[in-house]
């Protein structure tokens, strides 16, 4: 009996603390990750290493509390815009195969600096999502983890 107690109370520090998985509520992030489905979260790796260019994750929206997913575009002293829906991260521009560019097609934002501390997210759909373009750059205190696979 203490044996089965030990796996559980294990189980639920290894989901509290380290890997856990959310369902996906909006498709901000389609065509990479589906409503519906639900996304593997690593929340203590990232930690540790830091989030990159590309990294998809998991966030506690600052206008509302409720968890998002989106994709880290911008880090601490990066200057992020949008020039014609091409996004561009200090003066270079970058190729996004998931994004739809023809449903953003003369879109225009920033330039923001992202400040120390802070990520700039944006969901992959661009047209239908409410990111760091609209509350603007997320506390690295907010971000709950990095998305690891979709389950689907």
């Amino acid at each position: 009996m203490a044996a089965a107690a030990a796996v559980v109370l294990l189980a639920l520090l290894v989901r509290q603390f380290v890997i856990t998985w959310y369902p996906v509520v909006s498709d901000s992030m389609a065509p990479t990750v589906s409503t519906g489905s639900h996304v593997v979260v690593d929340k203590l790796g990232w930690r540790l290493g830091g989030l990159q260019h590309g990294d998809v994750v998991v966030l506690t929206s600052p206008a509302d509390g409720t968890l998002l997913v989106k994709r880290v575009v911008g880090r601490a002293g990066d200057e992020v815009r949008i020039d014609d829906a091409i996004l561009v991260v200090n003066d270079r521009p970058l190729e996004e195969p998931y994004v739809d560019h023809s449903r953003i097609d003369a879109t225009y934002f920033g330039p923001v600096t992202v400040p120390a501390d802070h990520v700039f997210v944006m969901g992959d759909n661009r047209f239908g999502s409410i990111d760091s373009r609209v509350f603007g750059p997320v506390p690295l205190p907010d971000v709950v983890g990095r998305v690891i696979t979709d389950l689907g």
